[in-house]
């Protein structure tokens, strides 16, 4: 069974990765460019943490908007939910 825990890891290679706990493969691959990290300096890693965040969060509302359209498909009655 997978892990439930996520961690953000700068790799060796100043890749920004988003994967789970105890596993190498990421998830998520973010790389910044050396004009953006000079312009972030020491703040990109907190800017790659909130971008993951954001990410998250926008994936967890399209399944929740997913799972709201498979109930809608299997009303008979053809209701729309708003």
């Amino acid at each position: 069974m997978s892990s439930a825990f996520l961690e953000i890891v700068e790799l060796p290679d100043g890749k920004i990765v988003l994967r789970r706990a105890e596993e190498e493969s990421p998830l998520v691959t973010l790389t910044f460019s050396s004009e953006a990290r000079g312009f972030l300096k020491a703040r990109y890693i907190d800017i790659a943490k909130e971008m993951f965040h954001a990410g998250l969060l926008a994936a967890g509302h399209l399944a929740e908007e997913e799972a709201v359209s498979e109930v809608d498909e299997d009303d008979p009655a053809g209701h729309t939910l708003h």
